[in-house]
């Protein structure tokens, strides 16, 4: 298969759940159409939606699922601007950076009750190192897990409103319209929540019990509903950009990173040290293409860079395998480093890569003049 390539942007028709239309053109198109996005008519929506939360007299007035990132933190800020009371709930990453921490503890700072979340940590190891082997995908307990929490919470305790950040279908890729709105529903977590499609009752065998993984248990709609309970995207209702989100979260006492951890941005990823990093760098092998990509994508979108700029950042990235963090997941998975490698090269695409002269090469790869020997 003969990679094509986004002749706006430089993401590869490899990447999950994008369309390159006839045109050469990408998920580009949502940047030109947020600009016809009656934007005012958006928050005076939103106006609408606090209101009706505020009237049921809950104890809390929404879930905010929060990181301590800068999309979380700029959530909490919008929350707390249209006077919503929040209670904000993590899931605690295994890997959580000092920083991440520091993030977290300012994002508390601002006024809000939080709740933070740690899983066992011997379910959450075998889980993760069961996703990896088999899906080549160390994040699928992770987004079970941030996904799931919030959403139990609200549905027992009956709070109204889940105020999630950006719709990914929207910003990054989605090829289902319906999907690409407001609401986060079931039919949205299995195809875009980054779980490969699953639910937690897939991985119940006799390594790991339904007991065991009840924490990733989502709650149907049905249930939901019955619980007055609704999810949705604060992105519908406020332009989302990650320039912006940081900008305003920085405002408020966010810190981003000495240099970028995982990818192009360098207040992106900075609550985590190893699962992020290991997540991206296994699209490499899958998909011919890292977090920069994303990253450089959005800032195309954005104008703030244009197409042959972008190409010569990943051009200067180079070979971008996290060293450091294969090490520290093979230690948190308590396996040797050479395993992470060896589940890592079980899932190179076939496809889209080839062997010549003892080495995995791309063929028309956009990148001129890239070190395959890397």
């Amino acid at each position: 298969m003969t990679l094509n390539y986004c002749k706006r942007c430089v993401l590869p028709s490899s990447r999950p759940n994008l369309d390159i239309n006839e045109a050469g053109d990408c998920n580009c198109s949502v940047a030109r159409h947020k600009e016809s996005i009656d934007w005012e008519q958006r928050e005076n929506d939103f106006k609408t939606l606090v209101r009706r939360v505020k009237s049921i007299g809950a104890d809390y007035d929404c879930i905010i699922p929060v990181s301590g990132g800068k999309d979380s933190t700029w959530q909490v800020v919008k929350a707390l601007e249209f006077g919503l009371k929040p209670l904000c709930v993590t899931w605690r990453t295994p890997g959580r950076s000092e920083l991440g921490q520091q993030n977290l503890d300012n994002l508390i700072q601002l006024g809000v009750d939080h709740m933070d979340v740690s899983i066992n940590p011997d379910v959450e190891r075998r889980f993760t190192l069961k996703a990896f082997e088999r899906k080549g995908a160390s994040a699928i307990p992770m987004h079970m897990a941030l996904h799931a929490i919030p959403l139990n919470f609200a549905t027992k305790f009956k709070v109204p409103l889940i105020l999630w950040g950006e719709n990914s279908a929207f910003e990054y890729g989605g090829s289902d319209d319906e999907l690409m709105g407001v609401r986060l529903t079931h039919a949205w977590l299995k195809k875009y929540g980054v779980t490969n499609g699953t639910v937690a009752n897939d991985w119940v065998d006799g390594d790991l019990s339904a007991q065991d993984l009840a924490i990733y248990q989502w709650p149907s709609d049905e249930e939901q509903e019955k619980a007055g309970v609704t999810a949705q995207f604060l992105g519908h209702f406020f332009k989302w950009d990650p320039v912006m989100t940081f900008e305003a979260a920085k405002l408020k006492g966010f810190k981003a990173a000495d240099k970028p951890t995982t990818g192009y941005y360098s207040f992106a990823d900075v609550d985590d040290n190893y699962l992020i990093a290991i997540h991206h760098w296994v699209k490499w092998y899958k998909f011919g293409f890292t977090r920069t990509w994303d990253n450089v994508s959005l800032e195309i979108r954005a104008g703030r860079l244009t197409r042959n700029e972008a190409i010569d950042i990943l051009k200067g990235k180079g070979d971008e395998t996290p060293k450091r963090e294969i090490e520290m997941f093979a230690q948190f998975l308590e396996v040797p480093v050479s395993r992470i490698y060896e589940i890592a090269e079980t899932f190179r695409n076939h496809d889209i890569w080839t062997k010549k002269n003892n080495q995995w090469v791309i063929e028309d790869f956009l990148l001129d003049g890239w070190n395959w020997g890397q």
